[in-house]
């Protein structure tokens, strides 16, 4: 019996044995990866030229090479879909930009000054709670008439109104992070509140999304509970009781006066996989984790700095472009089809702008920011993903 050859071993010969380099091959994947993933940027790095005289983050070029890639545009090229980006394919680039995007989190939490954060911490709190009461209340009434839309009496009206009030009210926070971190706000009052009310509100965010899938499956709320709780109190973990162990390893290793040693940098990327992992089987992406392991590397002698020159040019040129166009391939824009459906799109993307912006530009105001810092909070929290 003929084996499948999307599981064959590929030739050893290569192509001088017949070898399709784009025919995709599950044992050995690489070879279609490096296909694709240079084509995307390529793609990203053409589209990023024009962008860059409008002022716009790479990470805008990166989504929309991945639409123009995607269903929506190329892929309407009859064979282009199926031989450049196979549907089985695409959970390889999904895993390698996956990792790319958790090193990159771990290098923004490496430029957050938690002493920063602590002084700021009531107002981000009071613009992460704004900025997700009043999206999911304006989320919650436009569900009504999208409910009818929908025509899907089988999903009870109280969770598609809880889902599509939490999906209003995410800030985007990968996205808010390449933003900040392009426009070198990071270290600034203004980046350090929106980073730390994003996170907030990320976190929150998939905690009720928990509760969603929870209500969904008739087992209650309790689990959105325990998600909570776990988050929390591994947090303190990571923030109580690996920080300073981490601290002593970096005396120990000499790393504040010779820069990270090997033994430090092996360590510090192990903390990052391990805290991935533990965030992501708590129910809360595993990029929080490289965030986490991130913020607890000490600043002095500009030890996170040199750590972050050690790994930023792969995860940035490489990595991190594979991600966000990765959301570009999945969008089919083709499959909004009539007036009324583009009259919602429409409406939810005003609703969710206008319900994000004002309501944390108000709280920024509120808690004595200025007005042009308050609307820079709400316009950077207005992220989404």
């Amino acid at each position: 019996m003929a084996s499948n050859n999307t599981t064959t071993t590929a030739p050893q010969a290569g192509v001088f044995s017949g070898l399709n380099p784009v025919e995709f091959n599950s044992s050995d994947p690489v070879v279609l990866f490096i296909i694709q993933a240079t084509i995307i940027l390529i793609f990203c790095r053409l589209i990023a030229i024009p962008l860059g005289y409008l002022k716009q983050p790479r990470v805008i070029s990166e989504v929309i090479a991945g639409i123009i890639l995607g269903p929506t545009v190329m892929g309407r090229i009859p064979g282009f879909q199926e031989t450049i980006f196979p549907s089985e394919s695409l959970p390889f680039i999904n895993l390698i930009a996956t990792l790319g995007l958790i090193f990159f989190l771990f290098q923004i939490g490496l430029e957050v000054d938690l002493a920063v954060i602590r002084r700021g911490f009531y107002k981000s709190l009071s613009v992460a709670i704004a900025g997700m009461v009043l999206p999911f209340g304006l989320g919650a009434a436009v569900s009504v008439g999208l409910y009818k839309l929908q025509n899907r009496p089988y999903v009870s009206f109280s969770s598609f109104l809880l889902f599509l009030g939490v999906t209003m009210s995410i800030t985007a926070f990968p996205v808010l992070a390449r933003i900040l971190a392009e426009l070198k706000l990071l270290r600034t009052n203004v980046g350090a509140i929106t980073m730390a009310s994003g996170l907030i509100n990320d976190c929150t965010a998939w905690v009720l999304l928990a509760l969603v899938v929870a209500l969904m499956n008739s087992s209650g709320g309790i689990k959105a509970l325990y998600v909570f709780l776990t988050a929390v109190g591994f947090t303190f973990f990571v923030l109580f009781i690996v920080r300073p162990l981490y601290r002593k390893l970096c005396h120990y290793t000499q790393s504040f006066e010779h820069g990270p040693s090997p033994l430090l940098m092996a360590a510090t990327l192990i903390i990052v996989m391990i805290s991935a992992f533990v965030t992501n089987i708590l129910g809360i992406h595993a990029i929080f984790g490289g965030f986490l392991a991130g913020v607890i590397v000490p600043h002095e002698n500009n030890l996170s700095i040199k750590i972050t020159e050690k790994i930023e040019d792969i995860v940035n040129i490489i990595f991190l472009p594979l991600y966000f166009t990765l959301s570009g391939l999945k969008t089919q824009i083709g499959l909004l089809d009539s007036g009324a459906v583009w009259g919602y799109v429409i409406l939810i993307i005003f609703l969710a702008c206008f319900g994000k912006i004002i309501g944390c530009a108000v709280a920024a105001k509120v808690c004595g920011m200025t007005y042009r810092e308050s609307f820079a909070v709400g316009f950077l929290m207005n992220c989404k993903g």
